[in-house]
């Protein structure tokens, strides 16, 4: 069992004071504070404390834990400071928990045709508690802190999910590693938290998937593009399918199951597309071997290479392009470069499901990267429907960073 840093006990919280005219933000609920809002700190706090922000008067606004770089502050409760942090987060873990009954996850094998135990528990600014990831695989629970003053409590989550019985959980994995800032993830190793690796059924609308929880990208799957996967699977009836950037193939198995005449599952990694192929085989034991070909190779060279008209639905869920403001020029002319690719090779009354998972770039930006893709193709191009990620992955009216998955469904002519 891994051995976790405990929050620093303290009596009463450090006083953060805003500049006069810097609470508009807290007013309109948003979630972070900037460190040039900020006129003074005392006492001066360590990264994860929590502190109190009070405006220019002296008026509280707000509990959140200290950062310390340009998001300073990262608000955990409005109107009312944390008094007892046990009490708070069982109080945000419980109502996240609840949303998630409503939308009715999961759906367990026994009663359901289509079961699904792979679900967001917990998404961050979402869920008002910012910095907090929390996935669910069966009976595995999986952690990550995107901030120092969730990491710092990692323990005190990690025992208020064990409190949450109707989860019924055997393990709890962190992988922050990989989250947390450069200086504590060197010496900071994933690992359990909570019991050991477990082999399990996973279910996704009753396709059965394989997540990689230690090595696999974020937290082992692509949860966000549940309802998208399911998209595909009504357009996909005797067509045939494209997937770039198929990881562990999410796309594929449902084009699949929705009676795709062939489905090619194109990524660069050699690792990722081996679990595509035991992905298929898994659900689709008896397919036939021309339906499902896998492509280990560079997605843009793949579709300059194409002669046209090979595919009439392709997916294009690329990585973010994006990860900094100052790439988010660069991104969008990746993404312009990459519809434009696939808009040009697509046979004429097909299908395009295109994305975005760059949160910098917004849906704005990104329509018209394909706006300019649409001209550059010389293609008439409809968009059918807006594409978002699943309402496990709730969008905070008052945080539009929690809408970072961004999607267009077009029709080509």
């Amino acid at each position: 069992m891994k051995e976790i840093i405990t929050p620093i006990q303290s009596k009463g919280h450090p006083l953060a004071i805003l500049k006069k005219g810097r609470e508009q933000s807290l007013s309109r609920y948003h979630l972070w504070i900037f460190s040039r809002a900020i006129a003074r700190v005392t006492p001066e706090p360590q990264e994860g404390d929590l502190v109190d922000v009070v405006d220019s008067k002296g008026k509280f606004l707000a509990t959140g834990s200290w950062e310390g770089g340009n998001i300073a502050i990262r608000v955990l409760s409005f109107d009312t400071p944390i008094v007892d942090e046990k009490e708070f987060f069982e109080n945000k873990i419980r109502a996240a928990l609840r949303l998630r009954q409503k939308l009715h996850l999961p759906f367990s094998e026994t009663d359901s045709k289509a079961p699904n135990n792979i679900y967001r528990l917990v998404y961050g600014e979402g869920d008002g508690l910012s910095g907090l990831i929390v996935d669910i695989y069966g009976h595995t629970a999986v952690i990550q802190a995107h901030s120092m003053g969730i990491f710092r409590r990692i323990s005190l989550i990690k025992e208020v999910l064990l409190e949450c019985q109707e989860l019924e959980l055997q393990a709890i994995y962190d992988k922050s590693s990989s989250t947390l800032q450069k200086e504590i993830s060197e010496f900071y190793s994933d690992g359990y938290l909570y019991g050991d690796a477990i082999r399990e059924p996973l279910y996704e609308r009753g396709l059965r998937f394989l997540t990689d929880i230690e090595k696999g990208q974020k937290t082992g799957f692509f949860i966000d593009q549940r309802d998208n996967r399911e998209l595909v699977e009504k357009y996909a009836n005797g067509r045939n399918v494209l997937n770039c950037f198929c990881y562990t193939g999410g796309f594929s198995a449902y084009a699949i199951r929705g009676g795709a005449c062939s489905v090619d599952s194109l990524d660069s990694s050699a690792r990722a597309l081996d679990v595509a192929k035991e992905v298929i085989a898994l659900n689709f034991p008896e397919l036939e071997e021309h339906r499902h070909q896998v492509v280990n190779a560079d997605a843009f060279d793949y579709l300059n290479n194409l002669q046209g008209g090979e595919y009439d639905l392709i997916v294009l869920d690329p990585p973010a392009f994006a990860k900094r403001k100052d790439n988010v020029r660069n991104a969008c002319n990746g993404y312009r470069k990459l519809n434009a690719l696939a808009l040009k090779k697509i046979r004429s009354g097909g299908f395009l499901f295109t994305f975005s998972c760059s949160q910098l770039v917004s849906p704005y930006d990104f329509r018209m990267a394909v706006l300019t893709a649409s001209v550059e193709a010389k293609r008439q191009v409809r968009i059918l429907r807006p594409l978002f990620q699943a309402p496990c992955h709730p969008v905070n009216i008052f945080h539009p960073e929690t809408e970072y998955l961004k999607g267009l469904l077009l029709y080509v002519e």
